[in-house]
């Protein structure tokens, strides 16, 4: 279909112009995308300072703020819209030196070289950088990744080809390699003294956990056996560690349809001699199995030798502790909602994490920080409202709590307010633009609706403004990806949806009723919704809930029935084609972003490949409802026309995806366009391709569904 490709070329090549023009709903596009976005806040070890990264437009930088006033200072100076992300930021124990890791895709399901969104001849890499806190230049401490600095604050220790090295936090001399040990080295612990460090050697079916002493002494292997041993966190005096154990690779194949206990253990051990002994065994359940939301098993060893972790037992993602010496989990979080981006204070003490909890209506569609006492079942919500804030750390005089939050208008910031309570400081209000619409935004509204099955599903309605009575006009379903996400009543904590958010808000502008779709498999609403069954490759029925979406927006009176869209990008993007294949008759049009399109498309790998032939398994079932729940499979009843977008450095969804839905698309006549942005990955590094790609979508729809 060369004809369609050519048009969307030439309308792609106008987008610039297109996302500055004025636009009906008094806001452009790129007004509303130019908000900054701030992520990996830290806090020093000792006093008040704190430490942040900031995308402004795709020039990402480091910014810190000192107690007791807290004005925000940059402190790298990098202003090119080059795709280079910043992590892994830490600040050293006296807080003069900030640690981060510049370029890479960490959102990535598999490795790569650091991406080349700006197709450079110079090819970026993944680099170990700190700067003073107190300004200066940026120092390259060496090519590397994961770094952590020593309890001393002087040293900085770094991954380079899954071996640890060390080298000075000023970069005085160059970094060496500290040790060697067979396998891939990671999760890497200092002991509380500097003096040892706790690191995990994966060898592929099992995986050892050891204590480097120095290079006169043997490496110390903690309990060694045939399990795969991870996440270890030492205990405040050193001598001992808490890892977690999962059985090793192998044994009878386990079934490919259906949903079985993952199981896991806490054992602790002796950092001296390597003796350990069970402390915590999951029980045989679904929901006692391996933890799933973010953080993993959040592993703390906590004040009055505690250890804290994470569980879905009651159903909820929610924290307990037990006594290392032995004893009965307590339940530290208990209620309706979900517990992540846990952090714990440097006295270990006090839990501090972000909730959907609290006393405003709809607070399970939005995020609050909470905190809890590692020892007794009282959590407190800091931050109650109609905002939301996520991701709270402790300053190290254990003074101010730090975080970030938003509202439904306002994009997000750094805020700062005391431990005690008080009112929430905002920090970098002056690097919002201008010229963005806060003002103008919608605050969408929290609505549910049943699917077919009589699951209920929770949504976000963005309804435009001034819609006359009685008016009919066009409504699009978003579907996230993930898919264990959740969109929610403002600017979300993630870069990628608050691009989304973003794009909503300008679709609503234009006069689009937007339907934000949480679905079945995404977090937020307990154990049984996260982990539904038959969903997926086992049977998509998570696209019940997407169906029942368009059929409430056919339900509102503003909304014209023949004039549904949908989009979404990866999981949203498989959930896109799914409809416009099996539903054309509801969905009048589609933008597929970098979606999945043919769950059997691995070479059976996903069903165990050739490992089990000699076994009886339901692989073959296994792989025919794969199949059904593709939406290659359903091709025959596409359609609508779609529009794909994919970036060929795609490090989630292999580009071949895209590939063949193209292939046979053109061979069933389906009207397509297709966009293709080279050397980017799944998350759009560079803001200038996630402008294009909004503006694209923007524009297909008012193509398609307007008039």
């Amino acid at each position: 279909m060369r004809s369609a490709t050519l048009l969307t070329v030439l309308a792609f090549a106008a987008l610039p112009l297109a996302a500055q023009a004025p636009a009906r709903g008094g806001f452009t596009l790129e007004q509303v995308t130019s908000y900054p976005f701030p992520n990996e806040l830290v806090s020093a070890p000792a006093g008040g300072r704190i430490a942040w990264a900031l995308n402004e437009a795709g020039k990402r930088n480091i910014w810190t703020a000192d107690a007791p006033d807290y004005m925000p200072r940059r402190l790298t100076p990098y202003d090119v819209d080059d795709g280079q992300e910043l992590t892994s930021l830490a600040l050293n124990a006296a807080g003069t030196y900030v640690v981060y890791v510049r370029g890479g895709d960490h959102g990535g399901n598999w490795d790569g070289p650091s991406p080349n969104p700006l197709s450079s001849p110079v090819a970026p890499k993944i680099q170990v950088w700190s700067v003073p806190a107190a300004g200066g230049t940026p120092v390259l401490l060496g090519d590397g990744d994961d770094p952590i600095i020593a309890p001393s604050g002087d040293r900085v220790l770094f991954m380079r080809d899954d071996q640890p090295w060390i080298v000075p936090i000023d970069g005085s001399a160059p970094a060496k390699k500290l040790f060697s040990v067979r396998g891939n080295v990671g999760s890497v612990q200092y002991s509380p003294d500097g003096k040892r460090i706790a690191f995990v050697a994966n060898r592929g079916d099992h995986a050892f956990v050891g204590i480097y002493s120095g290079d006169s002494t043997s490496i110390t292997w903690i309990a060694p056996s045939t399990a795969r041993d991870g996440s270890p966190r030492w205990s405040p005096d050193g001598r001992r560690v808490v890892f977690v154990r999962r059985p090793g690779a192998g044994g009878p194949p386990q079934p490919s349809l259906g949903q079985f206990p993952q199981p896991w253990a806490l054992w602790v051990g002796d950092a001296y001699t390597g003796e350990a002994h069970l402390l915590y065994e999951s029980p045989a359940t679904l929901r006692g199995s391996v933890p799933s939301t973010h953080g993993g098993y959040n592993l703390h060893w906590a004040a009055g030798d505690r250890i804290v972790f994470m569980s879905y037992l009651d159903g909820w993602p929610h924290l307990y502790s037990i006594p290392a010496s032995g004893g009965q989990p307590l339940l530290l979080t208990p209620g309706n909602y979900m517990a992540e981006h846990v952090s714990i204070s440097g006295d270990r003490r006090t839990l501090f994490f972000t909730a959907n909890m609290g006393d405003t209506p709809d607070d399970l569609e939005r995020r609050h920080v909470v905190s809890v006492p590692v020892d007794r079942a009282q959590p407190k919500v800091l931050t109650p409202g109609a905002g939301l804030e996520w991701s709270p750390v402790l300053t190290g005089d254990l003074r101010t709590i730090a975080f970030l939050g938003a509202t439904a208008q306002r994009p997000p910031l750094p805020a700062v307010m005391p431990a005690s309570g008080g009112a929430p400081q905002w920090l970098g209000a002056d690097r919002i633009p201008a010229a963005f619409p806060t003002a103008q935004l919608v605050t969408p509204r929290a609505v549910t609706f049943r699917s077919p099955d009589g699951v209920l599903v929770h949504a976000q309605l963005f309804a435009p403004a001034g819609t006359r009575s009685g008016a009919r006009g066009p409504a699009i379903v978003y579907v996230h990806g993930g898919p264990p996400r959740q969109m929610q009543l403002g600017w979300n904590y993630s870069d990628y949806y608050s691009n989304a958010y973003a794009l909503n808000q300008y679709l609503a502008s234009q006069g689009f009723t937007v339907l934000s779709v949480n679905y079945r498999l995404g977090i937020g609403y307990g154990y049984d919704f996260h982990r539904a069954p038959n969903s997926g490759a086992q049977g998509a029925a998570e696209y019940q809930d997407v169906e029942a979406g368009a059929e409430y927006l056919r339900s509102l009176s503003s909304v014209d029935p023949k004039r549904i869209g949908i989009y979404g990008g990866s999981y949203g993007g498989y959930l896109t084609a799914l409809a416009l294949a099996r539903n054309s008759d509801l969905f009048a049009a589609g933008v597929d972003i970098h979606g999945v399109h043919d769950f059997t498309a691995d070479g059976g790998r996903r069903f165990g490949g050739t490992d089990w032939r000699y076994e009886q398994t339901d692989r073959d079932s296994a792989a025919a409802v794969a199949w059904r729940s593709s939406p290659v499979s359903s091709i025959a009843t596409w359609k609508s026309p779609v529009l794909l977008i994919h970036a060929d450095d795609d490090r989630n969804v292999r580009f071949s995806s895209t590939v063949d839905l193209v292939r046979r698309l053109d061979a069933a006549k389906v009207p397509y366009e297709e966009i293709v942005i080279p050397d980017d990955t799944h998350h759009m590094m560079r803001h200038a391709n996630w402008v294009r790609v909004d503006a694209a979508t923007a524009e297909y729809f008012a193509r398609k569904l307007r008039n």
